[in-house]
């Protein structure tokens, strides 16, 4: 199965989506998804900042010659930050968003990777989706939104909350 068949199987109603790396040409429509999916957008200059990261990976999700969604994993150490999945909003509830993370698990390639996010305790929707990709509230960070002060609910996706437990994450609150 080459990389793109692989991407796209989990995307449903959109047989024409590819996802691949996501490049500097990209960004105008990047920054143009993000004002209208988040209420505290990404500046320009953090998304060349993570694009110029060499350990981080960032893809693109693409109908034609329109980007639909995106996402932005950076590497610390040994630890995964997903740090912006992004569909637009026409193309959401699609399977998008589950065929990036997709993605980024095959291009990562460990079984044992541990991954880490932030979603706002509101966003029913992204947590859900991030429940059924194996990925398991472990904390909060208190006011962590700017816009509104809003804490982040910290999610992890290690072996063990595949495996259902908490015990390889690193300061997981009590279950």
């Amino acid at each position: 199965m080459n990389e793109r068949s692989a991407s796209q199987d989990v995307v449903q109603e959109s047989p024409a989506v590819e996802i691949r790396r996501l490049s500097y040409p990209d960004l105008p429509q990047v920054t143009a998804i993000e004002r209208r999916v988040f209420p505290t957008p990404w500046s320009l200059a953090m998304f060349v900042l993570e694009l110029s990261k060499p350990s981080g990976i960032c893809l693109a999700a693409v109908s034609g010659e329109r980007l639909v969604g995106y996402l932005i994993c950076s590497r610390y150490d040994t630890v995964w930050h997903v740090m912006n999945v992004a569909v637009d909003s026409q193309q959401q509830r699609k399977g998008l968003a589950s065929a990036l993370l997709a993605e980024l698990y095959r291009r990562v390639d460990d079984e044992n990777a541990r991954f880490t996010l932030e979603v706002r305790p509101s966003n029913h929707v992204a947590i859900h989706l991030y429940e059924r990709e194996g990925f398991r509230a472990a904390g909060m960070r208190r006011r962590y939104y700017q816009d509104n002060g809003e804490d982040a609910l910290v999610m992890w996706r290690t072996p063990a909350t595949l495996a259902g437990t908490l015990e390889d994450v690193p300061n997981a609150a009590p279950q």
